[in-house]
């Protein structure tokens, strides 16, 4: 077993005026250098959880280190290793892209040359360089999708927190987002990742948990997970077994 970056102890959070808990006595270990999916149907839990792991919102009970440092103590020091991608563009849209991350790159410290550099090369790596210029409402989804990535990453995190990054873009996009974040992993950055897309997932993560109404009702590789679920032959199937296939729709 590798080093454990995440721990999460007996964790819990239950909005105000809320019947139910949106995480709901979960534990789980992350190790360094996963790629570490969690997989759930809508209103599972899977954002309230990375929210907690990301300082945004406290929980009701329970505990987790990041790091071995916990927001109580080191919040500022976890800041620092942490990059935030989250499912809603986090963009100004009449901004340029350059414009946008120049910002962004600046609010983590960066400055000068080294942040110059660091946003065209990452610009060139996703395939943006040549709209550097353009205003961020000009974009195509699968544009603003790797912009918004960009953004979360220009100060090279130990642990990068993607909720849906995929969301609503296209094949090419999808693609090129989802090499650039194993070329990530491939140089450690260890990647906690939300998503609706399971064959996606299937290929690209080195660990899932399976999350339902705030709980983890499986974790394991995905050959693990396939072999432990009955007639199982991939992640969809493991998936629907354990969620049921009624609607989740949710106003």
């Amino acid at each position: 077993m590798n080093e454990p970056i995440i721990q999460i102890h007996k964790l819990y959070k239950k909005y105000k005026e809320a019947d139910d808990f949106s995480v709901n006595d979960l534990s789980l270990v992350v190790e360094r250098k996963e790629i570490y999916g969690l997989l759930g149907p809508n209103g599972a839990g899977k954002t309230t959880l990375i929210s907690m792991l990301c300082g945004l919102i406290k929980p009701t009970s329970g505990s987790f280190t990041i790091n071995n440092l916990s927001y109580h103590k080191n919040a500022n020091d976890i800041k620092k290793i942490i990059g935030v991608v989250p499912q809603e563009y986090a963009l100004y849209p009449t901004l340029t892209a350059k414009e946008n991350l120049l910002y962004f790159g600046s609010m983590y410290g960066l400055k000068g040359k080294n942040l110059h550099d660091k946003v065209n090369e990452a610009l060139e790596h996703l395939g943006l360089l040549k709209f550097a210029d353009k205003q961020i409402e000009t974009f195509s989804g699968g544009m603003k999708r790797r912009v918004n990535l960009i953004a979360g990453i220009l100060h090279e995190p130990t642990i990068l927190f993607l909720d849906e990054p995929t969301v609503g873009v296209d094949v090419q996009s999808k693609n090129v987002i989802i090499d650039y974040l194993k070329r990530l992993n491939k140089n450690g950055t260890t990647i906690i990742y939300t998503s609706h897309h399971l064959t996606e997932a299937q290929d690209f993560c080195t660990k899932i948990a399976i999350i339902d109404r705030g709980k983890i009702y499986a974790e394991g590789t995905v050959k693990e997970l396939i072999a432990s679920t009955e007639n199982a032959t991939n992640l969809e199937d493991v998936f629907i077994s354990l969620t049921g296939k009624e609607l989740r729709d949710a106003i």
